[in-house]
C-alpha cells in the first residue's frame, strides 16, 4: 500500500501551487458518492493560508495514481461556492472529468 502524503508534502503543495504561507489546522475524514457509490474516500487536510490575495484557506490531499507506485497531491483554495472540504474534493472530481 502506499503511503498517504505528509502534511510537510501537502504543504509545500498549497505553498508552490498557490503561494502564501499554510499552516496546519485539522484533518477532515471525507467520502463523496455518486449514485450511491464512493467516488473518492479519504483525509482532507485544512490549512490556513497567509499571504495569498485570493483565499485564507485552502484544502489538500492526495489520491493514489493507478498503475503506479505515487501519489498525486491536490491543493484547492478556498473561494466560494468551495466552502468546505468536500466542496473541494468535488471541484477537483469536476476538474478532473471535464479532463477527460
Amino acid at each position: 500500500m502506499i503511503e498517504p502524503a505528509s502534511i510537510e508534502s501537502l504543504k509545500a503543495a498549497i505553498e508552490g501551487m498557490h503561494g502564501g504561507t499554510a499552516t496546519f489546522v485539522q484533518a477532515v475524514p471525507v467520502r463523496e458518492e455518486f449514485e450511491g457509490s464512493p467516488v473518492w474516500e479519504g483525509v482532507v487536510h485544512v490549512f490556513d493560508l497567509a499571504g495569498n490575495a485570493s483565499a485564507s484557506r485552502a484544502y489538500a490531499w492526495s489520491s493514489p495514481v493507478v498503475g503506479s507506485e505515487k501519489r498525486r497531491l491536490f491543493a484547492v483554495l478556498q473561494i466560494p461556492p468551495i466552502i468546505s472540504p468536500l466542496d473541494a474534493v468535488r471541484a477537483a472530481i469536476a476538474t478532473e472529468h471535464r479532463k477527460g
